[in-house]
């Protein structure tokens, strides 16, 4: 059964929450998802472009009143 973990990163910068995404995924298993808050527009970009990259998943992104949730799934 996959978790979900959430990881608030709103009031850092970039490369913050990226940063916290990283650390994030080595602690979780295969299947899970983890999802981003964060209160900087860079992080909208910047994750997606990672996750792309080094082959996870974009579960979702999705931009609330004061901040962006990202979820991503763990794949490798």
């Amino acid at each position: 059964m996959s978790e979900t973990t959430t990881v608030d990163a709103r009031g850092a910068y970039c490369p913050g929450p990226l940063m916290e995404l990283i650390a994030t995924l080595k602690l979780v298993e295969v299947g899970d998802e983890i999802e981003v808050l964060s209160s900087d527009k860079g992080s909208a970009n910047d994750i997606p472009e990672w996750v792309a990259k080094v082959k996870h998943e974009l579960v979702g992104i999705n931009e609330k009143d004061d901040h962006w949730s990202i979820v991503v799934k763990k794949l490798k």
